[in-house]
């Protein structure tokens, strides 16, 4: 079997886009955006915060505030669902208003467990007036602003998310005094923060990196056209269920040069037995031969939300996955390490929870088994690979799947039809 796809637009990249974008002076375009739960989340939270986004055809058309957003008058609730790093961003924009009214940033249940204390703590430093409404460290969020935020030198505890440096990095050009962001222990998932900053080279901020601190220019992002490539994430599963039947999946948006760190997931995949092809026209995962796959022990610390995907493909290979470093897991969507080692077992899988991981023999036949997705878009998709392997396998609440890919199903039956025999 051999097909080529295209997979939706990053979210990682679309909602840094929309910050930027927002941001930035005059008006700009971002073709091909992630049309999913997130993003449409924090697009209608900037709108309410007084920027103008239309919609043209598949594209999004942006008028920059220039950092000047004027919420309409009177207390703001804005609504962010579970999308950690909408409510991340959002948090640090808001600080950037200069007056104006309350301003309370909600969620869901599942993300008022989500920390984000590092980050209220940095821009409090910098002069903020924001509070975890209920004093847990945690999501609603409370920002009153009076003025008073200023920017200057602060340190940030970025070890639980780098969604933490990247909000205060994006806002920092518009701070009333030069940025200068130094890091407390080591950085989590350190790809995502250079998407961060190349989306931010891409609107004419380049942020300079002394001494392990860095150093924001002050200005203005420039409007432009600003393409998003597909989703390394999202491409992920049907590499993965390339990787397990044998067959070839070509994702053509998908570049070589691609800027996600997810995108170096193929390079696993190789290590296990498959065959990797990269050009700028896309990227193909050929699978090996039926017991050609085999087991690795890989640190998955800047590849967190491949996790769920190697642990799906992980029970049919030979030998032994470890999968360490990612204890920031736990501290997902749904605690994913726990989630994985669970629903593995109740298929009959040979898993094993570590604090930081996870251990998964292969070789072992599973049985179908009805799969709790937590409401956590990636368990369901990484058991969508499971299910080409497992027949009679079901997955509870598929829908979840439209926090970030709303078509994922649709493409799945399309892509591996011959193959499918997961319900749901």
């Amino acid at each position: 079997m051999e097909k080529t796809i295209c997979v939706p637009g990053s979210k990682s990249i679309t909602q840094r886009a929309l910050v930027t974008a927002a941001l930035g002076q005059g008006t700009s375009t971002i073709v091909g955006p992630l049309r999913s739960e997130d993003p449409l989340l924090l697009k209608d939270a900037l709108v309410a915060l007084g920027c103008n986004i239309e919609e043209k055809g598949d594209d999004w058309v942006i008028n920059g505030t220039g950092g000047n957003f004027a919420p309409a008058q009177g207390k703001c609730s804005i609504f962010m669902g579970n999308n950690g790093t909408g409510i991340r961003f959002l948090t640090a924009v808001v600080c950037l208003l200069e007056k104006g009214p309350e301003i309370e940033l909600t969620c869901t249940k599942r993300m008022e467990a989500r920390p984000i204390e590092s980050l209220l703590q940095a821009l409090r430093a910098m002069g903020a007036n924001v509070k975890s409404k209920f004093n847990t460290g945690c999501p609603p969020v409370v920002i009153v602003p009076d003025g008073s935020f200023k920017g200057g030198d602060v340190t940030i505890d970025a070890s639980k998310s780098s969604q933490y440096l990247s909000a205060l990095l994006l806002i920092a050009p518009y701070t009333k005094i030069p940025t200068r962001i130094s890091l407390v222990g080591p950085l989590a998932s350190s790809p995502y923060l250079k998407i961060t900053l190349s989306v931010m080279e891409a609107f004419g901020i380049k942020v300079e990196e002394d001494s392990g601190a860095f150093l924001v220019p002050q200005g203005s992002y420039r409007a432009r056209e600003f393409q998003i490539e597909g989703d390394a994430s999202s491409a992920s599963y049907f590499f993965a269920g390339a990787a397990i039947t044998g067959s070839s999946v070509t994702v053509e948006n998908l570049p070589q040069d691609s800027i996600q760190g997810d995108a170096r997931f193929v390079d696993l995949l190789e290590k296990m037995g498959c065959t990797v092809m990269r050009s700028q026209k896309g990227t193909t995962v050929v699978g090996p031969s039926v017991g050609g796959l085999k087991g690795v022990e890989v640190s998955m610390k800047d590849m967190p939300d491949m996790v769920p995907t190697l642990a799906a493909i992980a029970p049919f290979a030979n030998g032994t996955t470890v999968i360490k470093d990612c204890p920031h897991l736990r501290i997902k969507e749904t605690d994913r390490l726990a989630a994985m080692a669970t629903e593995l077992a109740r298929l009959g899988a040979d898993v094993e929870e570590l604090d930081d991981g996870l251990i998964i023999r292969g070789g072992k036949g599973l049985r179908p088994s009805r799969i709790k997705t937590y409401d956590d878009h990636r368990i369901a998709m990484s058991f969508a690979v499971v299910g080409l392997k497992v027949k009679g396998l079901e997955i509870e609440d598929p829908s979840c799947v439209k926090k970030s890919f709303p078509g994922f199903w649709e493409l799945w039956d399309k892509t591996f039809l011959e193959v499918l025999s997961v319900e749901f």
